[in-house]
């Protein structure tokens, strides 16, 4: 933990009242200068949690009962409203701002100057103001050690749920019978 960082400060809610609540942080997390981190609120379930290997670049901020995954990156003055979960090795870029209740899905990378006010799938690129999906993360996801054919089958589902005008229960029916049913795909879905 950097200097001047805020953590397990008293959420910024109006319903807080006081009451014990705590701030939990995994191992190895890098926590750089002038963070914040609030800690949770009774209604939200009482804790903020970071979880393990995460890297929170200068002026961060994570609001009460954010939950992050095990190796999330935030590049500096990303910022996190109340309750957003992300998922793990996903990348926040920096200037982005992440609405209330958002989720942002393990191995996402969330580019600069985002605003995202809806969720994210796993495994997706995505960017702008109210951050639009520009297909999957596939130098992230090579990376990690994705293999090829985990691509080639996240590629088909994401272009029958993004791209060919579907509606979303149309799209995960085709899904459904056109895909092959690995867990890479099954979380996307999910």
């Amino acid at each position: 933990i950097y200097q001047f960082a805020s953590v397990g400060a008293v959420p910024q809610s109006l319903k807080f009242q006081g009451e014990e609540t705590w701030t939990k942080i995994g191992s190895r997390c890098i926590i750089r200068e002038f963070v914040t981190i609030n800690r949770g609120t009774e209604e939200g379930g009482a804790v903020t949690r970071i979880g393990d290997d995460c890297l929170l670049m200068a002026y961060v901020h994570i609001a009460h009962d954010c939950i992050l995954g095990n190796r999330v990156v935030m590049a500096n003055n990303a910022t996190l409203a109340g309750h957003v979960t992300i998922g793990n090795h996903a990348t926040v870029g920096g200037l982005s701002a992440i609405h209330q209740f958002v989720r942002i899905g393990d191995y996402a990378f969330l580019c600069g100057k985002s605003v995202v006010v809806k969720d994210i799938t796993p495994f997706v690129l995505a960017s702008s103001d109210r951050a639009k999906l520009h297909g999957l993360n596939q130098v992230g996801l090579k990376r990690q050690g994705f293999t090829p054919e985990a691509l080639k089958q996240l590629k088909k589902a994401y272009r029958l749920i993004f791209r060919i005008g579907l509606t979303l229960n149309e799209a995960i029916e085709r899904v459904a019978a056109e895909v092959e049913p690995i867990p890479e795909v099954q979380s996307f879905i999910e």
